[in-house]
């Protein structure tokens, strides 16, 4: 069964015809329906201001639709963790320990620079052809990865899995929003962020089961034949009307505005990602990469508001109170929640876990976030309202940040899996509230790349996220293990080695383990502390959201 759209009768279905629709709906800028054939739109009765809006399918049908959507949506996520696990026995067979770094950069970048430019050229192409676009990429570069031959063509599958993937998972939220009505569409967003969940929860399990049955390669292969199933789904099922326009599809792509997106994006990832990790913080590479990044965001602004005509992300929508709210409310709290996934794990090895313990004890926040999700999505279908959701939503994350501050070497495990629930609900149900907000702040022709910014927002702040937490955790480390162990024979190659690995501590004089635990332990304090902080601004600035109306229709009426 598929959507079959329904135009008039002189006009044959199309991609371009509305989904089970009457092909005379659309929706104007000001979201008001206009009729086919007004007397205003003589000829071929299509206003370029105009955007032809589905008519809101069935359940089964938008079952159908959405799942197949996600089940390319579940391999991204599962592509995307799976790294975890095979990053050392790829680096091992390429003899490169240089590549172990690159591995999960590569794909996070391409994925991250991609995604905010999938709105604006998916309502010019059409969604089912950036999905169909997206599944090529990622079967491609998982292809790629499964046959490299050596360290370079390695890193290239990934950049290319990477785009493919970033594609789906931004994707599938432009479809539910074309098609889910703003009451509905919380709801149907948490059962798509419960896919992409549970996805990124088994990549690891998964790499490392069939890095161990089949070998490594086998890992990315086994993926292709899937996704070419799910790009053979989304042709037959996904048809969602594009914009009409008397101009060539290439003529209305903002290239320039593209272009300086990408480059703002890409250096800015691979200069946060690569300092202090790759090449020190003073590298040539850092003080390129940097100002540069920040020039060509001066350029990308400068483009979208002088010279595009259809601007990848409008900058003026920024300027709303509400959108730019609900986008820096995702950037703060985006930082607290990966700075946790990386230094969450680091607090229990200090305890003494081994590093599958300490993974294991994640899980309540991946629990917390697919109960968080569906729960917001109910309740503002209930509603109708999201500004008191969203304020309990931040009591919730800013009470888990609390928690997780206070965290000692002795606390009893129950403390750390409430935190980390809370977390995880707080931070599933902001993403579900946030894109409420976005989407009814702006008009129906203008959601899919408004959350593509919120996309933008969310990739970099995830990269700042960790760069501040390893900052700060680096600096105290240092400062305080001097300060324990300075005096003491071999001090600095000790220090040295304590401040790469954890596993040094085994090796350690029995009477120095219990200094260098609290030493972690006051370093990851700082941590903690400094994400409660983050959190805090980040609940701020969302109370500067205003209030909108979650329609029942998609006609907004």
């Amino acid at each position: 069964m598929a959507f079959t759209e329904i135009d008039n009768a002189e006009e044959p279905a199309s991609e371009t015809s509305p989904l089970l629709g009457e092909g005379n709906a659309k929706v104007t800028s000001d979201a008001h329906l206009s009729q086919e054939g007004d007397a205003n739109n003589a000829g071929d009765g299509q206003d370029e201001n105009e955007v032809p809006l589905a008519e809101e399918p069935s359940t089964g049908q938008l079952l159908l639709v959405m799942g197949s959507i996600w089940f390319g949506t579940f391999l991204a996520a599962l592509d995307s963790t799976i790294i975890a696990t095979l990053s050392a026995p790829i680096s091992a067979s390429f003899n490169s320990l240089s590549l172990l770094s690159w591995l999960a950069s590569a794909f996070f970048i391409a994925n991250a620079a991609l995604q905010p430019l999938s709105g604006r050229l998916t309502d010019i192409l059409s969604r089912r052809t950036g999905l169909i676009f997206s599944n090529i990429f990622f079967a491609a570069g998982n292809l790629i990865c499964g046959l490299a031959t050596s360290e370079g063509v390695m890193i290239l599958g990934r950049v290319i899995a990477g785009m493919g993937g970033g594609g789906l998972n931004a994707i599938s939220t432009f479809v539910a929003s074309d098609l889910i009505p703003l009451r509905r569409r919380g709801l149907w967003q948490g059962f798509g962020n419960i896919s992409f969940g549970v996805g990124a929860g088994l990549g690891g399990i998964f790499g490392g089961w069939i890095n161990d049955t089949w070998g490594w390669r086998k890992a990315f292969l086994i993926q292709v034949p899937f996704t070419i199933i799910s790009g053979i789904m989304i042709f037959f099922t996904v048809k969602i009307p594009v914009k009409h326009s008397s101009k060539s599809a290439l003529k209305r792509i903002d290239f320039l505005g593209a272009a300086a997106l990408i480059t703002t994006l890409v250096l800015l990832l691979v200069g946060l990602n690569s300092g202090g990790n790759v090449v020190p913080w003073n590298h040539p590479l850092i003080y390129t990469t940097l100002p540069v990044s920040f020039i060509s965001l001066l350029l990308f602004i400068f483009i979208e508001n002088n010279y595009a005509s259809e601007p990848v992300i409008p900058v003026k929508l920024l300027l709303d109170r509400t959108v730019l709210a609900a986008c820096l409310t995702n950037w703060f709290l985006t930082m607290c929640v990966y700075a946790l996934l990386f230094y969450g794990p680091i607090y229990f090895q200090v305890k003494g876990l081994s590093p599958t313990q300490a993974g294991a004890r994640l899980i309540p926040q991946s629990i917390g976030t697919a109960i968080g999700s569906v729960s917001s999505g109910l309740i503002m279908r209930w509603t109708g309202k999201y500004y008191i959701l969203n304020i309990c939503i931040q009591i919730l994350f800013t009470t888990a940040y609390a928690l997780i501050s206070s965290f000692t070497l002795t606390t009893p495990t129950w403390e750390p899996e409430l935190a980390f629930f809370l977390s995880g609900l707080g931070f599933s149900g902001m993403l579900t509230t946030t894109l409420l907000a976005l989407i009814s702040a702006v008009d129906h022709k203008e959601q899919a790349v408004i959350t593509s910014a919120s996309y933008a927002f969310r990739s970099t702040g995830s990269a700042i996220g960790i760069t501040i937490a390893s900052a700060v955790f680096q600096n105290i480390l240092k400062l305080r293990l001097w300060a324990e162990l300075g005096d003491r024979e071999g001090a600095a190659d000790v220090i040295g080695r304590l401040r790469d690995s954890l596993d040094e501590i085994k090796t350690l004089p029995v009477e120095w383990r219990g200094e260098v635990r609290g030493v972690y332990m006051e370093a990851l304090r700082g941590v903690f502390l400094t994400t409660l902080g983050i959190a805090v601004v980040g609940g701020l600035v969302s109370l500067a959201m205003r209030e909108h109306v979650l329609h029942k229709t998609l006609e907004r009426k």
